[in-house]
């Protein structure tokens, strides 16, 4: 039996078995410094390993079917996933500081019961998007295995594809962060690989010149340019709630801050941006093809005018890569419905996120109007996400990063109090803010539901994302100025400059700490 190494009685290296086969036992507790093992390296493979899946390569698709050229759909791709990383990557910031992930992390600054918003945010869109990647995955695998094996294209293919899907995101998400990491740092590169391959398979059909429909959905090429480019932005600053699920596992005393920005922007830049100019690609060679006609789903079209040698190789994008992406949001799905139920513990939690994720996928196959409606509430997720992100991140940067672990934690313990506590858990400045600017994003949000009554000033295109930042950024030194934060939450005063001087308490503000209580 392999034995650890004793330094100071305390296990020096894991044994391999425990770093990979052993069950996740933190959720949304604190997590010791002494056991965050996980590296900034970690999150660019997060973020590119995962990507490469049929979910987010038809993000790429859409530039194309809104009448982009290649060329324009790249540029729109590339600027509006670096604006979306650019969020992404200051996210990542609030989690190794406070050892918990971003929804518990922001009871710091909406108040211990106020995270739930945070919580709610993550969750719902951890759940829709695992739904979607067993969804696309599942299409990617049955349509794959009907064309290579010449079977009749029939319901019982995909329910079955989609049950083996959910079947391995269950086994994997309940394993948690190790396992996770361990299974995308093999999928990298030989899914990598695959779409490397596929370049070459799909570049006999591709044309640069190709535009989907002919014409600009969105009147004018700038317009049309421009959603494509908030579609990308919206799609990777959508993973800023859920970052901290892996930075939480990442020690600050190891790892500086700029490093953990840096990688994230580069995840979602060139690891997340890539996937998407991989999507553009193959639609401007299946659909240019002719074999695929305009109202074909981007799944089949792709696999359709393929060689059967390059099958195999669509297998397992749909079948591997499905599956990491789907793992990464009910990861994070059962963080926050353990944080939501606190009885909950963190395998409980997640077993009830993937039964969720994969009831959403049946029922959506059998009710086409479960699907549009996911599509609607990820475009409205925009106006709630992206607020709550700049808020939580403009208090983690004017509080240096501090948090006092403990206070964060007092909702899930069923207890009461800590300086966190604000108003009956809430901290109502920040939340009216919050609320403010995603109604301010909902005015100027378009959807397949509706346009909202100040669309008009964008050129009718979805200001969503840009209305809403720009109300918390300018917002938050507003409402910081008006309801100033108590002193205790920048934690205790520096000490005096001279060692033999002591503080001057009629200057230094004096808070009185507030007691917790059990409910």
């Amino acid at each position: 039996m392999e034995s650890d190494t004793i330094v100071e009685g305390k296990p020096f290296k894991p044994a391999i078995r425990d770093r990979l086969l052993k069950v996740e036992q933190h959720g949304i507790d604190y997590i010791p410094e002494d056991e965050r093992r996980s590296r900034p390296s970690n999150l660019f493979v997060l973020l590119l390993g995962g990507s490469m899946t049929f979910g987010l390569f038809i993000i790429g698709w859409y530039p194309i079917a809104f009448g982009l050229s290649w060329w324009s759909a790249a540029t729109a791709i590339m600027s509006g996933s670096a604006v979306g990383a650019v969020f992404l990557g200051l996210s990542g910031l609030m989690a190794p500081h406070s050892g918990t992930n971003n929804p518990v992390s922001s009871g710091a600054y909406f108040g211990v019961a106020g995270r739930l918003i945070g919580s709610i945010l993550e969750g719902t869109a951890s759940l829709a998007f695992a739904a979607i990647s067993i969804w696309t995955g599942g299409d990617a695998l049955a349509s794959a295995l009907i064309r290579f094996f010449g079977i009749e294209d029939n319901g019982f293919v995909r329910l079955t594809a989609y049950g083996v899907l959910a079947a391995i995101v269950t086994v994997i998400s309940v394993y948690g962060h190790n396992l996770m990491m361990k299974s995308l740092k093999f999928i990298m590169p030989t899914a990598g690989l695959c779409m490397i391959v596929g370049l070459f398979v799909y570049n006999k059909d591709f044309d640069a010149s190709y535009q989907g429909t002919g014409s600009y959905v969105f009147g004018s090429h700038t317009a049309t340019w421009l959603v494509a480019a908030l579609l990308c932005a919206a799609t990777v600053s959508s993973y800023a709630a859920y970052s901290g699920d892996w930075t939480r596992h990442i020690s600050p005393k190891k790892y500086s801050d700029r490093r953990i920005i840096l990688t994230l922007f580069l995840g979602g830049t060139f690891g997340m941006g890539a996937c998407f100019l991989w999507g553009a690609f193959t639609s401007a060679a299946a659909f240019n093809n002719g074999a695929a006609g305009a109202d074909t789903p981007f799944v089949f079209g792709i696999v359709d005018i393929v060689p059967l040698w390059y099958i195999p190789g669509l297998v397992y994008l749909g079948l591997a890569s499905g599956t990491t992406q789907a793992v990464i949001n009910t990861y994070g799905t059962g963080l926050d419905t353990s944080a939501i139920i606190p009885r909950f513990n963190r395998v409980q939690a997640t077993l009830l996120a993937c039964g969720m994720a994969t009831a959403l996928v049946y029922i959506g196959h059998f009710y086409n109007t479960v699907e549009s409606g996911m599509a609607v509430y990820l475009q409205l997720l925009v106006c709630f996400s992206i607020p709550w992100v700049i808020i939580a991140v403009y208090g983690h940067i004017r509080r240096r990063g501090y948090y006092e672990v403990d206070d964060l934690q007092v909702f899930n313990r069923g207890q009461r109090g800590g300086i966190y506590w604000y108003r009956g858990g809430w901290n109502p400045p920040k939340l009216g803010l919050w609320l403010i600017a995603a109604a301010t994003g909902m005015l100027f949000s378009v959807n397949d539901a509706y346009a909202g009554v100040l669309a008009p000033l964008m050129g009718g295109i979805d200001g969503a994302l840009v209305a809403s930042a720009l109300v918390a950024l300018l917002g938050c030194p507003l409402v910081q100025r008006l309801w100033p934060d108590p002193a205790a939450v920048y934690g205790p005063p520096a000490p005096p400059q001279d060692a033999n001087e002591t503080p001057n308490e009629d200057k230094a503000p004096k808070e009185v700490a507030v007691s917790i209580e059990s409910h």
